[in-house]
């Protein structure tokens, strides 16, 4: 909104002040309204899940928060893009509120109620993505676009933000493991983003303004934590890496840039639907998510469960990037 009150301001805005103004004011907020967080309750089945009892919980709809407040005051509403970009910070609004929701019950919500919403949000933020970008396919990797139909691009486009709120929200549970894995994959959405038009400005600014928010949250949760993000924080992150996918126009591009998050979160997740849909039994040995397994079956410490998969996700994004 910035941009219509202060036009002249906006004209010569950096977006780094975007992402600077994040990170300030995302860690006062976070230090002034922790403590009315609620507690977690411990995870019975996690690996050093009692650790976490007694701990702020529900971090993410603060962070959350900051960034829609902040896009909404520095992204640039493009008038053929103005209500797409409200929508789009909604919908985000939206997964974070029910990730909160749930963090804040007594009583956690079921899978199905939850899986639900999530449908529900994913549907919507992909029939608002094809009304205003069509559904024009670019395989970076090839330099091949091709079109899809609408019904199937929209289907297809609602399992990618489906499954990449549920990898990620997989994938938060050791200290500093999701958010630093949401830097690299955010980092490495913003350099295929540079290499489109000026259309994709808008993206790239939501990216820093991620990146400030969940920076300063990191303050907090780096081993040992103070704070949790929650599924409030999980779920608005896998809805944004999932869009932001679909914004470069590449949505295959997920699958490199998020590769950690979908090892890590997603063979759990198939794990569970294989043995539930047709009882097969696979990965028997492998607890999930993998940062499980490695810490109890193999001995690592959360600093190298989260240093060693930072490491890999960072290699396999740079060595993507060399290749587009």
């Amino acid at each position: 909104m910035l941009y219509y009150l202060f036009p002249n301001i906006a004209l010569y805005f950096n977006p780094m002040y975007a992402g600077l103004a994040a990170f300030i004011i995302t860690a006062l907020m976070i230090r002034v309204l922790k403590k009315s967080l609620p507690a977690d309750q411990g995870r019975e089945f996690a690996v050093n899940g009692a650790l976490s009892k007694g701990k702020a919980r529900g971090g993410g709809i603060i962070f959350i928060c900051v960034y829609i407040i902040l896009a909404l005051m520095f992204v640039p509403l493009i008038p053929n893009a103005r209500w797409e970009t409200l929508i789009y910070l909604v919908l985000t609004f939206a997964a974070c509120l029910e990730g909160f929701l749930d963090d804040a019950s007594k009583v956690p919500w079921g899978e199905l109620k939850k899986g639900l919403i999530d449908l529900i949000i994913c549907a919507g933020t992909a029939f608002t993505f094809y009304i205003y970008n069509g559904s024009v396919v670019r395989l970076a990797l090839f330099n091949v676009s091709f079109e899809l139909p609408a019904v199937v691009f929209i289907i297809l486009a609602t399992l990618l933000l489906w499954a990449s709120i549920n990898v990620v929200n997989c994938t938060d549970g050791v200290d500093g493991l999701c958010g630093s894995l949401t830097l690299i994959s955010t980092a490495g959405f913003i350099f295929i983003l540079m290499g489109k038009d000026s259309a994709s400005v808008p993206s790239i600014i939501k990216c820093i303004i991620m990146i400030g928010v969940i920076s300063a949250y990191l303050l907090f949760n780096c081993s040992p934590s103070t704070v949790l993000m929650g599924d409030a924080g999980s779920r608005a992150i896998g809805l944004f890496l999932g869009l932001t996918a679909l914004e470069t126009g590449s949505p295959l591009a997920f699958i490199p840039i998020c590769l950690i998050f979908i090892i890590d979160g997603g063979l759990g997740l198939i794990k569970v639907a294989l043995l539930r849909t047709v009882k097969l039994k696979i990965l028997k040995n492998t607890r999930t998510p993998i940062h499980d397994h490695v810490r109890k079956n193999k001995g690592w410490s959360d600093t190298q469960t989260v240093t060693r998969f930072v490491i890999a996700g960072a290699f396999v994004v740079v060595l993507y990037l060399c290749f587009i």
